[in-house]
């Protein structure tokens, strides 16, 4: 009966390891999850909290809203806010 139990583990095991080899150049779908975290892109942070996205203290944002005046950003009835998918693009490449 022991052999039987080992005969059904290696089957198992060749079976998930060609699955995974046959999908190895194609990755999956996107999974349901991933829903999340695209719409966390379209998201607005208000101006009074874009330091907390940043990381950075309130003074330090300031001054970078200031010092830089093509960060992304969204003026509604005159308040000043950031698209967080834009932002976080435009952190990337200001790193560059």
């Amino acid at each position: 009966m022991d052999y039987f139990w080992l005969a059904v583990g290696i089957a198992a095991l060749g079976y998930f390891i060609g699955d995974g080899l046959k999908n190895f150049k194609n990755p999956p779908l996107k999974s349901h999850m991933d829903f999340f975290h695209e719409e966390d892109d379209h998201e607005l942070i208000k101006e009074k909290d874009v330091h907390y996205f940043l990381g950075i203290s309130k003074e330090d944002a300031k001054a970078l809203t200031e010092d830089h005046p093509d960060i992304p950003h969204i003026v509604l009835n005159g308040k000043v806010y950031y698209p967080k998918g834009k932002l976080r693009k435009w952190l990337a490449d200001l790193g560059e």
